[in-house]
């Protein structure tokens, strides 16, 4: 019987014996920092935080008053969130209907309307607390994406890969000074809420297929029906559902459909939601230039782009959109109007913008096959961009830098993978060279993004910033000149409170002839040369804004003070009576039951020697006001003026009944 065959050791010339196999040098156990979820998820939140700490301090700036402090839902706190919910976003703000659609569309973004609520219900009327909020809502956003990553590019043999692409991705995120305008403004809350919704539908989304959990499933789609109720551009995210599934799991056809099926409903129900509360509609094409910016004046009329300005135009924007996500600077909130001017063929950013983008879709479609994480991260900014570029529809403005907050997190997956493949040594598993590359431009981002910060303070600090980087825009220029009227209200007369006002006169002047038809730019203008007596001027504004729209209550309103006003100004200052007299029947006729008209008037009227009117006048404010002795005063100098010295003097008694300083009050102001 043969013995069984015994293993051999192979000798070495030296005789010693090794075994069959080689030796595996055992695997460390120890994992860089950076491999550490709980403690990276921390510092991301952590920084998020830190970087925008300079905005605490902040008041309200740009649209806050739209979203806070003068909506009377949001001031009701908790009490308002039913009429939040109840009608268009800003409804609350207009408080009348039909001026809440003034925007395409409509605006459904309940959501972060509620949040903003609930804080005001807490702590009152301090924006501080809002920032505070903002940047934390922006924390977490940052953590999600990064939990989302890792789960997206979880692979047990590129372990570190997962890793490196999902913290740089989402640490450029966090720096990129784009966001600012979405952090720095409490306003941006909903597009903070509409991106954290979206992200954290696609982590459970991932997780329910991975981990065949039904809840999963369920929690994406509450997830991303929140994330509808904040913005409506998350409904752009529907499809990275399937194109998640697709490059990051072995998902088969049917179950992507399902899942993408799930998360279709709740857009389906978002939708009807929506058209129930506000209608639907992707809104008009409107004749105002700062509602349709592809809109030009030929012979005095306000005509459409042609189709290849207007195509010119939008890649012109889309270019500026690329530029931005790259080399982040100069940054502005405001690109209305002639910011980006009428644009043809002959632009190399419109070129630029187009190939640019082909490229793009080119590339993201390339990479379908290989599945490709370059090719998902562009599809990623495709997608978050695509509501805003005005080729579906028309969105009302150029372009917003708030815009980017989606389209961004594809750029950063992009820069992150790229990092990855080219800077890091996959077989020695080196990412020195990765994260030098990685770090050297959040570093460059994160100052940016501390100094811009700053220039949120308020609407002074942003307007008249912003203006320096955008001068041809008419919505900027009108913005300026209207923020410099309201900071000279506080200021006494003087060579200040002049200056401002001439500032403002030189800005609004600007945006009118950026927006000849600029109502609302004729309506500032005037009032900055009426606080500088230029009377005749804000007259002529006011019935030029008023030709634009006759029912323009504001311009009704100050040109009918306006006409009295200039009657006060030529009578008292200029001696001129009959002018006076001219202004003031205007106002007069505008005004009748205005007591300081007719006083004027009256006064008018008894210097021309048109005593009876005079009376007549003076009789209307003493019946109108009985326990005022200035108003009997008044009258009994009307009666005394027409050689009536009896009747006079009955006036003048009940008037020091009333007042026993009158005589000495009335000699006072004459001197």
């Amino acid at each position: 019987m043969a013995s069984p065959k015994k293993n051999k050791q192979k000798t070495s010339k030296k005789g010693n014996a090794t075994s069959a196999a080689p030796s595996v040098k055992p695997a460390s156990t120890t994992q860089s920092w950076w491999q550490n979820q709980r403690l990276v998820a921390g510092i991301l939140f952590l920084f998020s935080l830190l970087l925008y700490a300079n905005t605490f301090g902040h008041q309200y700036a740009q649209d806050d008053a739209i979203a806070v402090y003068d909506n009377m839902f949001t001031t009701q706190g908790v009490k308002g969130i039913p009429g939040i919910f109840a009608h268009d976003t800003f409804y609350g703000f207009f408080q009348e209907e039909g001026k809440d659609n003034l925007v395409a569309g409509g605006r459904y973004r309940p959501f972060s309307l509620a949040f903003l609520a609930i804080e005001y219900q807490i702590f009152g009327d301090k924006p501080g607390v809002f920032h505070f909020f903002n940047a934390l809502w922006y924390g977490l956003t940052v953590v999600v994406l990064y939990l989302f990553l890792l789960q997206l590019f979880r692979n047990p043999k590129q372990r570190q890969t997962a890793f490196f692409i999902a913290l740089a991705a989402a640490m450029l995120f966090l720096v990129h000074p784009v966001h600012t305008e979405a952090v720095a403004n409490i306003k941006g809350r909903d597009e903070i809420l509409s991106l954290l919704g979206s992200l954290a539908a696609l982590y459970f989304c991932i997780r329910a297929f991975r981990e065949s959990k039904l809840m999963f499933l369920l929690a994406g789609c509450v997830c991303y029906f929140l994330a509808l109720l904040s913005k409506e551009n998350a409904i752009t995210m529907l499809a990275m559902v399937p194109l998640s599934l697709y490059y990051f799991t072995k998902a088969k056809n049917s179950q992507i459909l399902t899942s993408t099926l799930a998360f279709l409903g709740v857009a389906v129900l978002f939708i009807i939601l929506r058209t129930a509360i506000i209608g639907f509609s992707l809104g008009e094409s409107s004749n105002e230039l700062m509602n349709n910016p592809f809109l030009k004046l030929e012979n005095g009329v306000w005509v459409d782009y042609s189709f290849g300005e207007r195509l010119a135009s939008i890649f012109a924007s889309m270019f500026e959109y690329l530029r931005l996500l790259l080399v982040p600077h100069p940054l502005s909130h405001d690109y209305y109007p002639r910011a980006i001017d009428v644009i043809n063929w002959g632009s190399w950013q419109a070129i630029v913008g187009l190939l640019a983008h082909l490229g793009i879709f080119a590339l993201a479609v390339i990479g379908l096959r290989k599945r490709d994480p370059l090719s998902y991260g562009l599809w990623f900014y495709l997608a978050g961009i695509s509501i805003y570029s005005n080729i579906l529809f028309a969105i009302g403005t150029n372009l917003s830098e708030r815009f980017l907050f989606m389209p961004s997190v594809g750029f950063c997956i992009v820069l992150a993978v790229l990092a990855q493949r080219y800077l890091a040594k996959a077989k020695e598993k080196n990412f020195q060279m990765a994260w030098i590359a990685i770090g050297v431009i959040g570093v460059l981002f994160a100052f940016k993004t501390f100094i811009r910060n700053p220039v949120w303070q308020n609407n002074y600090t942003l307007f008249t910033n912003d203006i320096k980087v955008q001068p041809n825009s008419a919505k900027l220029r009108n913005a300026v000149g209207g923020e410099l009227l309201a900071q000279t209200s506080d200021l006494a007369d003087g060579p200040q409170k002049t200056g401002m006002l001439q500032e403002a006169l030189g800005h609004l002047t600007e945006a009118i002839r950026l927006h000849p038809t600029y109502k609302n730019a004729y309506l500032l203008r005037g009032n900055a040369n009426y606080f500088l007596q230029n009377y005749e001027a804000a007259i002529a504004d006011y019935q030029q804004s008023l030709a634009f729209d006759p029912g323009y209550q504001d311009a009704i309103k100050n040109l009918n003070i306006a006409y009295r006003d200039a009657g006060k100004y030529y009578g008292e200052s200029q001696g001129d009576t009959q002018k006076a007299i001219n202004y003031l029947l205007k106002a007069y006729v505008a005004m009748p039951e205005d007591y300081t008209t007719r006083r004027l008037l009256g006064v008018a009227f008894g210097i021309s020697g048109q005593h009876d009117k005079a009376i007549e006048l003076f009789q209307l404010n003493a019946d109108a006001e009985t326990e005022s002795a200035g108003a009997w005063f008044d009258l009994g100098s009307a009666y005394f003026g027409a050689g009536r010295p009896d009747e006079a003097e009955q006036f003048f008694q009940r008037a020091r009944q009333l007042d026993p300083e009158i005589d000495q009050k009335r000699r006072q102001a004459r001197q």
